[in-house]
C-alpha cells in the first residue's frame, strides 16, 4: 500500500464543501479499499491534506489539482455524484412535465401555456379532520362562497410542511381536500415546478409526484424502489432510499381516483423498501410512516374520498377553496390578453350570481373565459350566457375547426349522443374515470373521443404503455352531457331513459303528459340521491327544457320543443316537493331548478316580507322556511355573523335554518330556547361547516346535550365556543375534555360561565388542559363554584398548558388559591398572562339564585325630590323635599328612583322595605315626567314590579294588578333576573332562605334598571 499527500487551496475546499454538504462525510474508495483520511466539512482550514491509498498507481497531487470540482468529487465520492446526477435528471424530467399547463379550449389542439404565466395563486386554508361534507361539490362551492375570505388565513402551497403559527410539531403527512376542478393538481404542479426551479423547498433532495390514476395500473407485486423506478427511471441503481440521508417528498395526487384498497387496519406491515408486495400495501405503509418514516407525504383528494385515511396518520388537513374574488379577476386578466374584453368578462360574471359562484372553480373559469372572450369581443352582449345551462351549451357548440363547419349534422348528433350516453351511464355508477373498454361499450371509438378534447380528455401516462384512461374535464361537464343525452333521447327517439326498460312509460304516445313524467322522474331521482350527485344534472335537464336555451340545439333536435303547459306543471310539481320535503338541504337545489325555469315567485314573496320587516317565522309554512333559507344563502352579501334570534327563538327554527348556520363564520344561538333535543342534529351540522365561533349560551342544554355535541365539536373548525348558563354540571366535564384534547380540535377559547362544575368538574377539566394536544388559550370559568381546591388543580395544569387567559371571577378561590395562581402569573416559564378574580367571595358558592348576587347603587339623578338617599346611595326614604337640581332623568311626579346599573345578565339582589313600596325593574326609556301610567313603575310596557305592604303582595305589569296569596313573613324581598331567558323572579327572604313569590316571563330587548316606588310617607327601601 502506498500513501501520498498533496495540498489543496482553501478557496477550492469551499467550492467542494458547497457541493458535498448534503452527503455523508465518510468516504470509501470504489475498489473497496480503506480511506486513510476522511473529508472534513464545514470547517475553516488552511491546507487540506488528502491521503489516497491505492493498490494500483498513485494519483499525484498535481494531477488531482488539475481536475475541476466535478472530477474531484468523482474521485472522492462517486456515490454522491450519482445521486447528484439523478437529481439533475429528475428535475429535467419534471421540468418538461410541469412547466406547461394544457388548456384545452379548442379541439384542434391542446394549447400549452407556461404554468408560471397562467398560474393564479389559489385560496388554501387549514381544514378539519373527521366527518366531511358529502353534498354535491357544486353545492359545497355555493356554500363556501358565503364565507368572508379575509377572516381566514390562507396557506401557500409551498408552505404546507411549515408548522402553523403557535404550533411546533413536525409535519410529515399532509392531506389537501378540494372539489373536482378546484386546482389540487395544478397546486401539485406549481409546487413541483418551484422546487425544480429552486424557488422553494430547496431543502428537499427529491420530489416524486405520483397520481393514483396511474398507480391503479400497477397490478403486479413490486417494492417501493421498483415502483419509483417505473415512474422515474432516472432513480434506478442510485440507492437514494437506502442511505437514509436524503430528504424525500412523495406527492400522491387524486386519492378519489384510486381503485386500490388502502386497508389501514389489516394491511401487512413492511419497513423494507425492497420487500415485494402490492402497490396498495406500499402506499398504506408509506402514509402511516412504517415505510421510509423520514419521507414526507402529501396527498390530494376530493373530500368524500379523503375519509379512507384515518386522521391519526395525518398531521395537517388543508382545503383548496379555489379562487377568491380578487383571484378570479386576476385569472381572467392573465388569460385574456385584451384588457377591455377582460374587463367586460369580469363585469358580466359578477352580474350573474350563479356564474360568479362557479368561478371559484378554476376549470369553470377556463370554460367561462373561452366562451365569454369570444362572446364579448364585440360590444353586443345580447346572447351572452347568464346561467350554467347557457354557458355549457355555448361551450359545447364553440366553433371547433376554424375555417370549417361541421358538415354532417347526423355525425355530430351521433358523436354527442355517444358521449352523452357514456356520461349518463357512468354517472349512475358514480364513475369519473373511464377506460377504453368503457368507451367501446357505449359505442365510442377513440377517434370520436378526440373530436371533443376540450370536454373529454385522455389522461394516460404513455410511458407506462398501459390501458388508456379518459375523463371529462370536470364533473359538471359530465353531468351536462348526461342531461343532454336524456333530453335528446326523449325528444328524438321517444324514449324516457330515466325509467326502467320494462316500464310502459319508457316509450310513449302522448308527448305532453310523458314529458312531464320525464321531468318529474328527474326531480325524484335527484331527491332520492342522498349525496346530491344528480342535483346539477337536474338543473341542466330543466334548463334544456327552456325554449330560450334550445336555439343551439336545433341541429340536434328532430321534434317539437317543450310547451308552456309542461313548464307550468313542472314548476307546480317542484313547489309541491319543496313544501313537502322535510330536509331544507334537499330543498335548496329545487330552488336553483326554479331559477333555471325562470320562476322566482316563492323567492320574491319572502324577499318582500324581509324588506318590509313583516316576516313572522311563527307562521311560516315548511315551503316558506325553505324559501327563507334559499334567499339567505343566495344573497350577494357574504355571511359572517348569523343571529338566530333575528328570525326565531325555537328549536324548529334552528333545524330549518341549519344550512345557513353552517355557512357562517360566527353563529349566535344564545337564548333561543334550545334543549338537548336539537344537539344531535346540531353536532352533525357543525362538523363539516365553516363555523369558527359558536355561542350556545343561556340554553337549557344540560350535560346530555354537551355529550351529544362533543362528537361534532372534536372534528369542527371552531376556534371559540360559548356555553354560558347552559345548566351544566361536573358530569359534562369528561365530554369537554374529550373535545379539547382530541387531535383534530382547534378550539382556542372556551366560555363555561355560570355552570355548576364545582371542584370535581374543574379537576377533570384540568386533566384536559394539561394534554399536549389541547390548543386552549382562553378559559372562562366565572361563576362555576370553584374554591381553592379547584385552583390547586388548575395551577397544576397551567404548568404545561398553552392557556394565556384564565377568568375566575365570581368564584371563591380563597387566599391560598389566589396565591397559587398569582405565582404562576409571575413565572416566565408559564404561558399565563391574564388572570381575572374580581367579585369573588363565599356567596358565590351558595345554592340557588344567591350566587348571582350583584352590588347595586341608587342613581341620584333619577330620584324624586321627596326621596332622601343615604348609606352611599343604597337607601332611600320618602320624607321631605330635597334640593336636587333639575335633571331630564329625574321623576317629577311619582316618588321613584332607579339604580345606576343597567343589567343584561343573570343577577340577584335583595332589598329590605318598610311602609308601602314597589320593587321592580324598568327600561331606561320609561317616561320620567307627569302623573300618567307611562311614568309609574309596573303600570306600562317598559316596567315590571312587585307591590309590598304588610297586608300582602301584588304584581304589576302593563297596568295589570294581580294579588298573590302569600302573606309577608319578612320585610326582605329578593329579585332574580335572567335577562337572556326573559325571566324576572321575586322571592320573599326569611332567615336567609328565598321562597319564590312570582315569575314574569317576557323577552327583554334592552338593559333593565332596578327601581323603587315609595307610596307612603316614611316608606323606605335599602339594598342589602
Amino acid at each position: 500500500m502506498e500513501q501520498k499527500n498533496f495540498d489543496v487551496k482553501t478557496d477550492e475546499v469551499s467550492s467542494i464543501q458547497a457541493v458535498l454538504h448534503h452527503f455523508h462525510p465518510s468516504i470509501t474508495a470504489q475498489s473497496g479499499s480503506q480511506v486513510v483520511a476522511p473529508s472534513i466539512i464545514g470547517s475553516n482550514i488552511g491546507n487540506l491534506n488528502i491521503n489516497i491509498t491505492s493498490t494500483g498507481s498513485v494519483v499525484s497531487s498535481q494531477q488531482a489539482l488539475n481536475h475541476d470540482t466535478d472530477d474531484c468529487l468523482k474521485v472522492l465520492q462517486p456515490k454522491n455524484c450519482k445521486i447528484a446526477e439523478c437529481q439533475e435528471k429528475l428535475k429535467a424530467t419534471l421540468m418538461l412535465r410541469f412547466s406547461n399547463l394544457l388548456e384545452r379550449t379548442m379541439v384542434t389542439k391542446a394549447d400549452r401555456i407556461p404554468l408560471n404565466k397562467i398560474y393564479t395563486e389559489l385560496y388554501i386554508t387549514e381544514g378539519a379532520g373527521g366527518e366531511v361534507n358529502k353534498e354535491h361539490e357544486v353545492r359545497q362551492i355555493e356554500m363556501a362562497s358565503k364565507v368572508r375570505v379575509a377572516q381566514e388565513k390562507s396557506i401557500h402551497c409551498n408552505n404546507l410542511f411549515v408548522p402553523l403559527p403557535g404550533r411546533d410539531h413536525h409535519i410529515r403527512t399532509v392531506i389537501t381536500r378540494g372539489v373536482a376542478g378546484i386546482g389540487k393538481t395544478v397546486s401539485v404542479n406549481k409546487f413541483t415546478l418551484d422546487w425544480v426551479e429552486e424557488k422553494a423547498n430547496t431543502t428537499l433532495d427529491f420530489v416524486f409526484p405520483l397520481c393514483f390514476r396511474e398507480l391503479n395500473l400497477m397490478s403486479k407485486k413490486t417494492n417501493l424502489v421498483e415502483l419509483v423506478n417505473v415512474f422515474f427511471p432516472e432513480t434506478k441503481d442510485t440507492g437514494i432510499f437506502t442511505d437514509g440521508k436524503n430528504k424525500i417528498l412523495f406527492i400522491l395526487d387524486g386519492l378519489d381516483e384510486s381503485r386500490l384498497f388502502l386497508d389501514f387496519n389489516e394491511s401487512e406491515i413492511i419497513s423494507d423498501v425492497t420487500e415485494p408486495t402490492t402497490t396498495a400495501v406500499i402506499l398504506t405503509n408509506l402514509i402511516r410512516g412504517r415505510l421510509l418514516p423520514s419521507a414526507l407525504v402529501w396527498i390530494t383528494s376530493r373530500p368524500v374520498a379523503s375519509i379512507q385515511i384515518p386522521m391519526e396518520y395525518i398531521d395537517l388537513v388543508t382545503e383548496v377553496r379555489g379562487f377568491n374574488n380578487p383571484q378570479k379577476d386576476e385569472y381572467f386578466r392573465r388569460k385574456i390578453s385584451d384588457e377591455g374584453v377582460a374587463n367586460r368578462v369580469i363585469a358580466h360574471v359578477k352580474s350573474c350570481r350563479s356564474l360568479h359562484i362557479m368561478c371559484h372553480i378554476p376549470v369553470f373559469c377556463s370554460i367561462a373565459s373561452s366562451v365569454l372572450e369570444k362572446k364579448l369581443a364585440t360590444a353586443d352582449s345580447k346572447e351572452t350566457p347568464k346561467n350554467l345551462t347557457q354557458m355549457y351549451l355555448n361551450f359545447l357548440f364553440m366553433e371547433r375547426h376554424p375555417g370549417r363547419r361541421e358538415s354532417n349534422a347526423d355525425c355530430l348528433r351521433e358523436n354527442i349522443m355517444s358521449l352523452g350516453k357514456l356520461a349518463f351511464k357512468e354517472l349512475e355508477k358514480g364513475h369519473l374515470i373511464f377506460y377504453e373498454r368503457d368507451l367501446i361499450l357505449n359505442g365510442i371509438k377513440i377517434t370520436q373521443a378526440s373530436i371533443f378534447t376540450e370536454v373529454f380528455t385522455e389522461i394516460t401516462n404513455e410511458e407506462l404503455c398501459r390501458e388508456k384512461m379518459f375523463c371529462f374535464v370536470h364533473l359538471s361537464v359530465q353531468e351536462f352531457f348526461a342531461a343532454l343525452y336524456v333530453f335528446l333521447t326523449f325528444h328524438n327517439d321517444n324514449i324516457n331513459v330515466l325509467v326502467k326498460k320494462s316500464s310502459a312509460s319508457r316509450r310513449f304516445l302522448f308527448r305532453d303528459s310523458s314529458e312531464l313524467i320525464l321531468y318529474k322522474e328527474a326531480v325524484e331521482k335527484a331527491l332520492r340521491c342522498e349525496n346530491g350527485h344528480f342535483d346539477i344534472f337536474l338543473r341542466f335537464l330543466l334548463g334544456l327544457s327552456m325554449e330560450s336555451n334550445q336555439a343551439p340545439l336545433k341541429s340536434l333536435m328532430t321534434c317539437k320543443r317543450t310547451n308552456q303547459k309542461t313548464r307550468t306543471e313542472i314548476i307546480k310539481h317542484i313547489k309541491e316537493r319543496i313544501r313537502s320535503s322535510p330536509s331544507p338541504d334537499r330543498c335548496l337545489n329545487l330552488f336553483h331548478c326554479l331559477r333555471e325555469l325562470n320562476d322566482h315567485s316563492l323567492v320574491e314573496e319572502i324577499q318582500s316580507y324581509l324588506s318590509s320587516g313583516s316576516l313572522d317565522t311563527t307562521k311560516l309554512s315548511p315551503g316558506q322556511w325553505a324559501t327563507l333559507v334559499f334567499v339567505l344563502l343566495t344573497s350577494e352579501e357574504e355571511l359572517s355573523v348569523f343571529e338566530l334570534s333575528n328570525y326565531t327563538r325555537s328549536e324548529e327554527g334552528l333545524l330549518r335554518l341549519l344550512p345557513v348556520i353552517k355557512t357562517a363564520r360566527v353563529a349566535n344561538l344564545s337564548a333561543c330556547n334550545l334543549t338537548v333535543t336539537c344537539c344531535d342534529v346540531l353536532s352533525n351540522g357543525i362538523s363539516p361547516s365553516q363555523l369558527r365561533e359558536l355561542d350556545l349560551s343561556n340554553n337549557n342544554l344540560m350535560d346530555a346535550g354537551v355529550i351529544l355535541l362533543s362528537s361534532g365539536l372534536k372534528n369542527s373548525k371552531l376556534k371559540a365556543l360559548r356555553l354560558r348558563g347552559c345548566n351544566l354540571t361536573e358530569h359534562s366535564s369528561d365530554a369537554l375534555v374529550s373535545v379539547i384534547s382530541s387531535d383534530s380540535c382547534q378550539l382556542q377559547e372556551l366560555d363555561l360561565t355560570d355552570n355548576d362544575f364545582y371542584d370535581e368538574g374543574i379537576m377533570t377539566l384540568s386533566g384536559g388542559l394539561g394534554s399536549p394536544r389541547c390548543m386552549l388559550e382562553i378559559l372562562i370559568l366565572a361563576l362555576c363554584r370553584v374554591t381553592e381546591k379547584g385552583c390547586t388543580f388548575l395551577a397544576s395544569a397551567l404548568n404545561s398548558s398553552r392557556l394565556r387567559t384564565l377568568d375566575l371571577r365570581y368564584n371563591h378561590p380563597g387566599e391560598s388559591g389566589l396565591q397559587l395562581l398569582s405565582i404562576l402569573l409571575q413565572d416566565p416559564k408559564c404561558s399565563l398572562q391574564n388572570l381575572s378574580v374580581e367579585q369573588c367571595g363565599e356567596s358565590r358558592i351558595q345554592p340557588g339564585p344567591k350566587k348571582y348576587i350583584s352590588k347595586l347603587t341608587l342613581d341620584p339623578n333619577t330620584a324624586h325630590k321627596d326621596l332622601t338617599l343615604t348609606e352611599e346611595n343604597r337607601k332611600a326614604r320618602r320624607w321631605t323635599e330635597q334640593p336636587y337640581p333639575d335633571h331630564p332623568e329625574r321623576f317629577d311626579s311619582w316618588r321613584q328612583v332607579l339604580c345606576r346599573e343597567g343589567l343584561i345578565e343573570r343577577c340577584y339582589w335583595e332589598t329590605e322595605w318598610s311602609g308601602r313600596v314597589l320593587i321592580g325593574v324598568a327600561y331606561r326609556q320609561m317616561c320620567r315626567k307627569g302623573e300618567g301610567h307611562d311614568s309609574w313603575l309596573g303600570r306600562n310596557d317598559f316596567s315590571w314590579g312587585l307591590n309590598c305592604t304588610k297586608d300582602g303582595y301584588r304584581t304589576l305589569h302593563k297596568g295589570k294588578n294581580t294579588a298573590l296569596s302569600t302573606t309577608p313573613s319578612s320585610n326582605r324581598v329578593g329579585v332574580y333576573l335572567d335577562w337572556s331567558a326573559g325571566i324576572l323572579s321575586f322571592y320573599t327572604v326569611a332567615s336567609g332562605v328565598p321562597t319564590l313569590l312570582h315569575t314574569f316571563h317576557t323577552t327583554f330587548t334592552e338593559p333593565v334598571y332596578p327601581g323603587f316606588h315609595l307610596g307612603w310617607v316614611d316608606s323606605t327601601v335599602c339594598l342589602c
